[in-house]
């Protein structure tokens, strides 16, 4: 199917979750991940009006930038090490997987501007999920006080690959609740107003559970690697 189809099903999806929970589709940002597709692909989406891409390698990020550059919102979506910053800093307009100091100063010394991060937290405990403990983000946010360059503007998590509703809502409202309450802290460079959660198997979900940015692939751009590998 065309992206643009995709897209149509997607937002009726979302006006539905939205609806039921309450709330208004223009909350909820939609981004592309591309890193599986090719250039070709990406530009479908752009052509459908989807401005937010996601990328989760440096390489990757870096090749279609060079193409698309700024028409495009970039979203750094992927395990980022310290080394790799300076290759994507003054590309990307969000950086969703800020998860240690060590990450915070090296974003804080190569970034020309403020870069709105988000924290990764690793709600469901899995050991192959990245992202910090949630007993640890507050102390961690409170030191990045000390990081001109850095904007805590929300919080990032990924649910289990589970098809048990009741643990996919656990984990979404667990995010919500740390983010309401770092929020509730009032302070200015970390307004946590962003909560990143929800992929292709559990966007609906997580927008009912508070989500105001759905990071989805394959339901939207398609996943060409697995065509490929078939």
């Amino acid at each position: 199917m065309s992206v643009s189809e995709n897209l149509e099903h997607i937002q009726r999806e979302i006006a539905l979750a939205c609806e039921k929970a309450g709330r208004k589709s223009e909350e909820i940002k939609i981004i592309a991940v591309t890193k599986y597709v090719s250039i070709e692909r990406t530009a479908e989406a752009l052509d459908s009006g989807i401005y937010h891409l996601g990328e989760n390698r440096d390489e990757g990020l870096t090749e279609k930038w060079n193409i698309i550059g700024d028409k495009a919102i970039w979203h750094f979506i992927g395990t980022l090490q310290s080394r790799k910053v300076k290759n994507i800093v003054d590309k990307v307009s969000y950086i969703h997987s800020l998860d240690r100091l060590s990450l915070a100063k090296e974003i804080d010394k190569r970034a020309g501007k403020v870069i709105p991060c988000l924290v990764q937290v690793n709600v469901s405990g899995e050991e192959s999920k990245h992202g910090m403990n949630p007993e640890d983000v507050k102390n961690f946010i409170k030191d990045l006080e000390h990081f001109p360059n850095i904007l805590v503007d929300g919080l990032m998590t990924m649910a289990p690959n589970s098809e048990d509703e009741n643990l996919l809502r656990s984990c979404f409202k667990k995010l919500k609740e740390l983010r309401d309450e770092i929020s509730s802290l009032n302070l200015p460079y970390a307004p946590c107003r962003e909560l990143s959660m929800g992929m292709s198997n559990d966007y609906r979900i997580a927008v009912e559970e508070g989500a105001t940015m759905v990071r989805i692939g394959s339901a939207l751009v398609g996943n060409e690697r697995e065509v490929q590998d078939k």
